[in-house]
């Protein structure tokens, strides 16, 4: 019998430097965001969406919570609050959707683009470090008993940022499930838990009760 190939578990952590490179306006913002690391783009979106997970109010978003905060613009922060991380496979993609949004509203309101916010935006940027957590699951019932087990910054690792590594609008549970397992209703299930209205350990909940439920099946 074909052995089905197994589901590594990962954790993730990420080593934080700051940047000399700091944004005071609204034109010192977009040309940082062109001169910004790929790195630095990371940290401000994705993962910051791992660090403010459980916020009920402001944005997970860094750039928009600063537009909010520093520089007091609460509809350009909304617009950039609005970029839903989900929808980019790739982060120069993601960049210039942020950038444009900027732009427009340097363009918009040319006065307001150089008046300097209450304080600075410092760029900052991480390196990943991964490593395996035990032996890989090979069956649903190992599989949902290593979800039970996954921290946050495993969660975040394999649900929302899989984007950038698997090229492809889905997470590593969904794909494993899908195209090794041949379970597309469990997979299709999973990617549809919305991050954004969910914390990291509500959103484990949610998929560890969707597989207990395929297991049933």
């Amino acid at each position: 019998m074909e052995t089905v190939p197994g589901f590594q578990f990962v954790t993730a952590s990420y080593v934080i430097r700051i940047n000399n490179q700091e944004a005071n306006t609204l034109n010192e913002l977009r040309a940082g965001l062109d001169q910004a690391s790929d790195a630095s783009i990371f940290f401000h979106t994705f993962q910051s969406l791992e660090r403010r997970h459980f916020l009920t109010e402001g944005f997970s978003n860094e750039l928009a919570e600063w537009v909010l905060t520093g520089l007091n613009r609460p509809q350009l922060a909304e617009r950039l609050g609005g970029v839903d991380v989900r929808d980019y496979l790739s982060l120069a993609e993601l960049r210039g959707d942020l950038r444009r949004i900027v732009t427009e509203c340097c363009e918009e309101n040319p006065r307001e683009a150089d008046i300097s916010g209450f304080e600075p935006f410092h760029f900052c940027e991480c390196a990943e470090v991964t490593a395996p957590l035990g032996p890989e699951a090979r069956t649903l019932a190992e599989f949902r008993e290593g979800l039970e087990r996954l921290s946050r910054a495993s969660i975040h690792y394999h649900f929302l940022i899989s984007r950038l590594r698997l090229q492809l609008k889905t997470n590593d549970f969904s794909y494993w499930l899908e195209s090794m397992m041949g379970r597309v209703d469990l997979a299709r299930r999973i990617n549809r838990i919305d991050i954004y209205t969910n914390t990291l350990d509500s959103a484990r909940d949610q998929m560890v009760r969707i597989v207990r439920a395929g297991e049933r099946e």
